[in-house]
């Protein structure tokens, strides 16, 4: 039977696996893991691509930057990396100011994405987080605890560095 063939050569090859990845295989079914996608990405051509959050179906579009053969007419994919990082941060000082019971409404985050050469590549992602509440030392404390533990930063190689700056009670 052709499908006992196919699931014993499939089972020859997970048993050569590390074990996580067998309890992987087993609990999810290659349809379960296609469902599990919640981002899609789409190739438009001309160094373009378009990226649709597959829950709400919002759509972002992407362009190389005018410095790698792109027109930099949409926001670029390394530029996305360093925005991803400034939003979670200000997530999670969201959840932080809702149990502290404050308002962070019109904090926002400016950020400035430094490349390297050889290999291209992000260095240094720049944050100054503006804050125009007055807050206590011990808010202030909490807070900016909450933006360090972003899993986005978390999940970026140690390499790049990540500078953050802090301005408390200013709207620049």
């Amino acid at each position: 039977d052709l499908h006992k063939a196919i699931r014993r050569q499939r089972q020859m090859c997970i048993r050569d696996r590390p074990l996580p990845f067998r309890i992987f295989v087993r609990k999810h079914s290659l349809k379960k893991f296609q469902e599990m996608a919640t981002i899609q990405t789409l190739y438009l051509g001309d160094l373009r691509t378009e990226i649709t959050h597959v829950q709400s179906g919002n759509r972002v579009i992407t362009d190389a930057p005018t410095d790698n053969n792109g027109k930099g007419e949409y926001i670029s994919p390394t530029d996305m990396v360093a925005a991803a990082l400034g939003s979670c941060m200000l997530t999670l000082m969201g959840i932080a100011a809702l149990r502290l019971e404050i308002d962070l409404k019109g904090t926002r985050v400016e950020i400035q994405k430094v490349m390297a050469a050889e290999p291209r590549r992000i260095a240094e992602i720049r944050l100054d987080f503006y804050l125009p509440g007055d807050y206590s030392d011990k808010d202030k404390k909490i807070l900016q605890g909450a933006a360090e533990t972003c899993p986005v930063g978390k999940s970026l190689h140690p390499d790049i560095r990540q500078a953050v700056t802090w301005h408390y009670g200013s709207a620049k």
